[in-house]
């Protein structure tokens, strides 16, 4: 360390009251000003022709000397710059804004809480409010993020209060820490007819999965938020109403293990692992691709536990297979024929915005439709077979009569489904004959005002981006579909005969834009439609959540307690209604 006598005072220009405790080294006669010295204790710092670094240092180390720094002679009753720029009291109004939009920042972009330890941060927090000293890690571990975890918590329970019907999802995963937790997520309808969805909870679990204790949970759940356990819907990935795409990618897990498509798929995943280890065979492969005028993409290889990624080895390797390698995958296009559909039902159920239990019947329906085995010599064997595979399993699913009627009346409240042309009318009489006496027992809620004076909205509903898997797969059913005709059953409910009276509208509309445009002409199917509209057609978004989690509970951050999960993963999916 140098000497303080070997420090050449600052140069008389630089006025500022820190300079009296820095100077510089004289090096062949002339002031390096590379660096800063101070004068207290000989540390070096890098001058960049400001004095950040220097408070800095002050602060962090001689906080003494910031606090007996003398006030410019002169200065009268106008505040000094120096003054302006002392540190804010962290009781002070913009001190406890700046700390809690630290937290969300935390918790929204999952930051590690040590991130406000780290220079680059707190350099850049010191150039936005140089008065502003930012909190340790321990209190935004112990302080600021439980204080925001209370508050937003607060207006999620305010926010239930007010839904109607709430379906709940939960799923179970497991922590890079080997800690197994269970996230519950809800879903509700709100006013403006919007599908809400937040994180309610994520609690470790200890003891054995068993449905006991899994009901136990969720009567903890249920209490906790102010639920209505008796009209709660439960969606998990292992309950009977809910399988949707779990149950897809089972039916097409058993159809890839037929002998003839497993043949098939060793033999394109051989060629696929190849170009996959070298390097030379790969650019030899793209080389070829661009030469005959082919997309340029690389081969995939399947994951055994997603049938989808054996669906795009076949899909994407079909022609480069057969083109460039001069490889026998003639039943490829077979296998990418059959599968499509299925496929494409996967992919629309998983969407996030709108895949409700309405979705369900139809789906079904067309999806045994499309696997039908066709007396058609044009079909070759392994398709019959992957059909066949798909079909019986389909025919299994939703065969209780609470299954069936609540899928069937969840479709017959959707406008774009109402006409049910995929039932019989027995089925159709008798749906909306449920429908009808599910409505009226909601009568005594719904306070219905002038309702024969209204006349049906001419504007049509806000429409979105057309939904192509849909009308893929539903539009030769549904394009030509009518409502239902009035039967003499229905003659006691004016609203059903009146919504059965009206044309579905096309699958590329949104039911929920149209019910809130509509609402007022349909008091009780629009509040019956709520309570159906918010149950989820998967446990897709309670699975979603574990991408996120594994965001959080990373290796280095594996030490994370169950409680500091839960509130990083609530705040980080609900901050948005703080």
């Amino acid at each position: 360390m140098a000497s303080s006598s070997a420090i050449r005072p600052a140069p008389g220009t630089l006025k500022a009251a820190v300079w009296q405790h820095f100077g510089f080294y004289e090096v062949k006669g002339k002031l390096d000003k590379t660096y800063t010295v101070c004068k207290v204790c000989g540390t070096k710092i890098k001058y960049f022709g400001n004095t950040t670094n220097l408070r800095n240092h002050i602060s962090r180390y001689h906080t003494e000397l910031e606090e007996k720094r003398p006030v410019p002679e002169g200065s009268g009753s106008q505040r000094t710059i120096e003054q302006a720029l002392a540190q804010l009291p962290p009781n002070s109004d913009r001190a406890k804004r700046i700390t809690k939009s630290i937290g969300k920042f935390i918790a929204m972009d999952l930051r590690p809480y040590s991130v406000v330890e780290n220079e680059g941060f707190r350099e850049m927090v010191h150039t936005l409010e140089p008065r502003y000293k930012i909190p340790c890690r321990r209190y935004f571990t112990d302080t600021a993020i439980p204080t925001l975890y209370a508050e937003t918590k607060s207006k999620v329970l305010d926010t239930l209060t007010n839904a109607g019907r709430v379906a709940i999802t939960c799923d179970a995963w497991t922590s890079i820490a080997t800690v197994s937790y269970v996230t519950v997520t809800a879903h509700f309808i709100n006013n403006d007819w919007q599908l809400v969805s937040l994180v309610l909870q994520t609690r470790a679990m200890y003891e054995s999965h068993t449905g006991a204790n899994v009901a136990d949970l969720l009567k903890k759940v249920a209490s906790e938020w102010h639920l209505n356990d008796n009209d709660l819907v439960l969606v998990t990935d292992n309950a009977s109403n809910m399988v949707v795409a779990a149950q897809l990618g089972g039916f097409v897990h058993r159809a890839l293990k037929l002998p003839a498509l497993s043949k098939l798929l060793a033999k394109i995943r051989r060629i696929v692992s190849f170009f996959h280890r070298s390097t030379v065979g790969a650019h030899q492969l793209e080389e070829k691709q661009k030469l005959l005028g082919l997309p340029c993409h690389k081969l995939i290889t399947d994951v055994s536990t997603r049938w989808n990624s054996a669906y795009e080895m076949v899909r994407k390797g079909e022609a480069d297979l057969c083109t460039l390698t001069e490889t026998d995958v003639s039943n490829a296009e077979d296998v990418v024929k059959a599968l499509k559909p299925m496929k494409d039902a996967t992919t629309l159920i998983s969407e996030e915005s709108s895949p409700t239990a309405c979705l369900i019947a139809p789906l079904q329906a067309q999806l045994c439709q499309e696997t039908r085995i066709i007396d058609d010599s044009r079909e070759s064997s392994i398709i019959r077979e992957i059909k066949q595979a798909i079909n019986e399993d389909l025919r299994k699913r939703y065969n209780s009569d609470l299954e069936r009627s609540t899928l069937r009346s969840a479709s017959a409240l959707d406008p774009r489904f109402k006409g049910l042309p995929f039932l019989s009318n027995e089925d159709i009489e008798e749906t909306f004959g449920r429908v009808v006496a599910e409505a009226a027992s909601l009568e005594p809620q719904v306070r219905v005002e002038g309702e024969e004076n209204h006349e049906e909205n001419p504007s049509p509903p806000k429409r979105r981006s057309p939904s192509s898997l849909l009308e893929n797969l539903l539009g030769n059913t549904f394009a030509g579909a009518t409502a239902p005709q009035t039967i003499s059953a229905y003659t006691k409910a004016e609203e059903v005969n009146k919504f059965c009276g009206t044309p579905p509208i096309p699958l590329s509309e949104d039911p929920l834009s149209w019910w809130r445009t509509n609402e007022i002409m349909y008091p009780l199917l629009s509040k019956l439609g709520k309570r159906y509209f918010c149950i989820p057609a998967t446990s897709v978004s309670a699975e979603r959540v574990f991408s996120t989690a594994g965001d959080i509970v990373t290796a280095q951050r594996s030490t994370l307690t169950a409680e500091h999960v839960d509130q990083l993963l609530f705040l980080h999916k609900n901050l948005h209604i703080a």
